[in-house]
């Protein structure tokens, strides 16, 4: 990589902290503003140094942290190596050389056929090394932060720049799923581990292995687990076709595979004894998984995988379903959003299989997972599904299908009512001829002039867990409370009531504080005695509204808001938060409208409801 880190308009943008359209400005009336050194016509690309150089000579403020220098450096490759850019700079991190017959890359990366990649599994790792100017960068972004920070930093913005790439397990989930089948100090295994997120988990096991098809994914996640110090075991290599733990049985397996893949090995693995169940059929590879998973965790051992919803009723799967049924082998699907969770238990020689599985709606609440999973455990749930009675059916275990028959009427009253108090009415506004002509200010010069301060979240604020209530971006969104958690560190910004919280796609005015804010958020914070936060929200929501998708950047700085007095803010204020209410009411009632929907048509077509006379 010989050529200089380059940056795109947008990226000019944010360094220099102004909208897309002053950097085409600029382009315009400067003449010896710098020149393209790549990209396309519509969207160019330009040396990072002759930009900096530039906007030195004009005066203009400007700000490149390290670790954004070290990414454009490593981005300047283009997007085909990057990722093995980021394997390298994890393997210089962590000290680790891994030696690949056929040079670094995923399949998909070099063009081969995923299904064809490799003789075999291979120990995860890249060939070759940065270039002596990227190593210098990453080591010095290691040695200002550690060595964990940095590398941690450039994956996200990997995981960002690749999103419709790579798929990654929602964070939540993935804890989730760890807590539920492992015990501390055991060994976990996860036979399709893309970048370790399922692995790399809080008070981690003694040991964990993975298996990734992508070379570059594989050497990524044993970078990330190393530089963590657990102990780690990764291959590269497809587990279907070629596993590179035959044999191995670990006490917990957890997995997230790949869905709908029809290529995963029909044709040659049709006599393979990983098949206990019954042989998968071509179009349910995911039934693949999960006796490849059973086959690799000891007697009495757990398995929790992430399944596509329909793979609970497709009438291919029957059999096997039925004879996992049978075997004790599944006890649990729990339905969550967008998957579902399967939890099943490896059978002990001469154990008596149970008589009922767990079968649960969780899509609404997460939190409601564990306490039925260990109910269940104990022999307390009343959540549970007589095994006999799928045997008897279609063996369909769709968790909205086994709603608790006595549990309808209740449960359809309650949403009614929720339904019905649910609802808001929009704020009693004046229609006016022509709009007002007020005298204005941008959000920049309240900054300036101190009747605003901004915050965020510390770059790398620890989110394995803790006793310290965090405010998630999903948390804006949803207008719900701090769902995430965090352990006491340094930089944590502690919310308080009145403070004023923005995402990328939404704002609120925060009634409670206590909570610290989370990663992608931004706060607010006004002197009350001059400016009032409804008023700054709603002007925040509407400029954001506005903003241009695709490549431009909304530069929030440059919002616009009247210059009114703090009594003409406030009943402005006021509107705006009637209008935050009507929101938060219009999404509350259309999830709510849904489960009314589905209680009443259960309800009506079993006769737990009637119409009224």
């Amino acid at each position: 990589m010989s050529h200089d880190p380059t940056v795109n308009a947008g990226d000019i943008a944010r360094l220099a902290g102004v909208g897309r359209a002053a950097v085409s400005n600029w382009r315009r009336r400067h003449d010896d503003f710098p020149q393209p050194v790549g990209g396309t016509a519509n969207q160019p690309l330009f040396s990072l140094r002759q930009v900096e150089s530039w906007l030195r000579r004009y005066g203009k403020s400007y700000q490149v942290s390290l670790g954004d220098r070290v990414w454009q450096r490593l981005k300047a490759a283009g997007d085909l190596r990057l990722g093995e850019l980021v394997a390298q700079a994890g393997a210089l991190l962590t000290g680790h050389q891994g030696a690949l017959g056929d040079g670094g890359g995923s399949p998909e990366e070099s063009g081969r056929d995923p299904a064809q990649a490799g003789a075999g599994p291979r120990p995860a790792g890249v060939k070759g090394g940065l270039d002596p100017e990227s190593a210098e960068l990453v080591m010095e972004l290691a040695d200002r932060h550690d060595p964990l920070t940095a590398y941690e930093f450039l994956c996200e913005r990997y995981l960002e720049s690749h999103s419709r790439q790579l798929s990654v397990t929602r964070e939540d989930v993935a804890e989730l799923m760890v807590r539920l089948v492992r015990a501390e100090g055991s060994t976990v295994l996860d036979p399709a581990c893309g970048v370790g997120t399922l692995l790399l988990t809080p008070a981690g096991p003694a040991r964990v292995l993975g298996q990734e098809l992508s070379e570059t994914s594989a050497a990524i996640a044993a970078s990330r687990l190393r530089l963590r110090g657990i102990d780690a075991e990764i291959v590269a290599g497809d587990a279907m076709r070629h596993d590179g733990f035959a044999g191995e049985r670990a006490d917990a397996v957890v997995c997230d595979p790949p869905f709908n893949e029809r290529a995963w090995g029909y044709e040659e693995l049709t006599g393979d004894p990983r098949w206990e169940y019954g042989l998968p059929p071509r179009g349910e590879p995911e039934l693949a998984w999960v006796q490849h998973c059973l086959t690799h965790v000891k007697p009495g051992g757990l398995v929790a995988i992430l399944m596509p919803p329909a793979a609970a009723s497709r009438k291919a799967g029957r059999r096997i379903r039925a004879n996992l049924l049978r075997a004790g082998a599944l006890r649990a699907v729990v339905a969550l959003p967008g998957s579902d969770l399967w939890l099943l238990r490896r059978p002990a020689a001469g154990e008596r299989p149970p008589s009922e599985v767990l079968i649960l709606d969780a899509t609404a609440d997460l939190g409601s997972v564990e306490p039925a999973w260990q109910a269940y455990l104990e022999d307390r749930s009343d959540q549970t599904v007589r095994i006999i009675d799928l045997l008897a059916d279609e063996v369909d275990m769709t968790p909205a299908r086994h709603q608790r028959r006595d549990d309808v009427g209740r449960a359809f009253a309650e949403a009614r009512d929720r339904f019905l108090a649910a609802a808001a009415v929009p704020p009693d506004l004046k229609v006016l001829e022509q709009p007002l002509d007020q005298p204005a200010t941008t959000l920049g010069d309240l900054i300036k002039e101190g009747l605003v301060t901004t915050s965020q979240a510390p770059p790398k604020m620890t989110a394995d867990g803790g006793d310290v209530p965090v405010l998630t971006a999903d948390d804006v969104l949803n207008g719900t409370p701090p769902s995430g958690s965090t352990t006491t560190q340094q930089g944590l910004i502690i919310i308080r009531p009145g403070d004023v919280v923005a995402s990328y796609s939404s704002v609120r005015v925060m009634a409670d504080g206590g909570a610290v804010l989370g990663a992608h958020l931004t706060l607010y914070r006004v002197d009350s005695r001059r400016l009032d936060p409804d008023f700054l929200a709603g002007y925040l929501r509407a400029a954001g509204g506005r903003a241009t998708t695709g490549s431009s950047r909304f530069d929030v700085r440059r919002t616009r808001l009247p210059r009114l007095s703090l009594k003409e803010q406030k009943a402005y204020g006021e509107a705006f938060r009637q209008l935050a209410v009507l929101e938060d009411a219009i999404r509350e009632t259309s999830t709510l409208g849904q489960t009314l929907i589905r209680l009443g048509l259960d309800g009506l077509a079993d006769g737990h409801l009637h119409p009224q006379s």
